[in-house]
């Protein structure tokens, strides 16, 4: 039995004596621990070894002390196993060197067996969980369809995507069939982490803002979905599509059982947008942790009043930034702890 259930009691909508908290990075590069790691092996070495990975993903257990663990691994292991050639180049992120631009390339991606391909992380979730002893629950994650996609055919980050976009109107048929190989395989994908003992799973939607809303249902929810309800009945799963904030209220009506808010969009709108019906998640601006240690401890009480204690898990509205002191990301967590309405 898990020693603290409150992010699993606050996922189910249950009534909760305080929101759980944990943060989007935080088994990352804020952490002197984590640059240590970091310093000695390369990014796929540490994503493909098991014994690393959970040493990173405990990390801010030991240090930070949310209430919920994310297990360290990267959105991208997906296209590799997938028979997509990514290289992660030091300051550039993520590179595809023979990025997607025909069906011809498209009908080369195969739907991995997932057990050969991606083992090493199902191995990373059952040492992190030994490692863990029940403590806080572990996360596994997944990012969208269309957010794979973007780097897959866009060859790299991008400010706009432009060029995934251009694929995706320029050649339907290729791109719906590229869209739904990543959907089947992230479905197995996390199927089977949750076999392997994750108690919950997100679904990062990095890129789902750069669609207008009517292109986000068919090129995005509509495989998101997909996903949801293939896993909807096996755990928890929580939707966070940065900058979507136009599509919560379709996300309402889906199996999920929470909803990731970024800071753009208030508590007060998220709530009306979702009908107060589902469990929310965010939304602090990552860079407001460079605030002085009071200013974030009363901007998170005053976050927690706006989104209401219970159905809400405290979080940042996107990934923790590497140049946020430790003792900030301590304080955002020791505030929740303290909350009293």
């Amino acid at each position: 039995m898990l020693k603290n259930d409150l992010f699993l009691r606050a996922l189910k909508g249950e009534t909760v004596e305080r929101p759980p908290v944990w943060m989007m990075r935080q088994a990352g590069r804020y952490l002197p621990e984590f640059r240590a790691l970091r310093d000695k092996y390369d990014f796929f070495t540490r994503c493909e070894t098991p014994e690393l990975a959970a040493e990173i993903t405990v990390q801010p257990i030991r240090i930070v002390k949310p209430d919920a663990a994310i297990l360290f691994s990267d959105i991208l292991v997906v296209p590799r196993a997938m028979g997509i050639h990514v290289e992660l180049k030091d300051n550039l992120g993520p590179i595809i060197p023979d990025p997607i631009r025909s069906m011809e390339q498209v009908e080369k991606v195969f739907i991995p067996n997932i057990e050969e391909s991606l083992g090493y992380v199902m191995d990373a979730i059952k040492l992190t969980k030994e490692m863990l002893n029940d403590e806080v629950p572990l996360i596994g994650f997944a990012g969208s369809p269309w957010t794979i996609f973007c780097y897959a055919v866009e060859g790299k980050g991008s400010k706009s995507y432009d060029t995934a976009k251009g694929f995706c109107f320029s050649n339907p048929v290729a791109a719906h069939t590229l869209l739904q190989k990543i959907t089947d395989t992230t479905i197995l994908y996390l199927k089977e982490k949750v076999k392997s003992g994750v108690n919950a799973v997100q679904i990062f939607d990095s890129w789902g803002g750069m669609l207008s809303p009517t292109d986000y249902q068919e090129f995005s929810w509509k495989y998101i979905n997909q996903i949801v309800e293939a896993l909807a009945e096996e755990t928890e799963v929580i939707v966070f599509g940065k900058g979507c904030w136009f599509a919560l209220n379709e996300m309402s009506k889906s199996k999920a059982s929470a909803l990731g808010v970024d800071w753009t969009c208030s508590p007060k709108n998220a709530r009306y947008l979702t009908g107060g019906n589902i469990t929310l998640q965010g939304n602090f601006d990552p860079s407001r942790l460079l605030s002085p240690i009071p200013t974030i401890k009363k901007m998170v009480h005053e976050m927690i009043d706006e989104f209401g204690k219970d159905k809400y898990i405290v979080n940042l509205g996107h990934g923790i930034l590497p140049n946020i002191p430790v003792d900030h990301a301590k304080a955002f967590v020791e505030a929740v702890k303290e909350y009293q309405k």
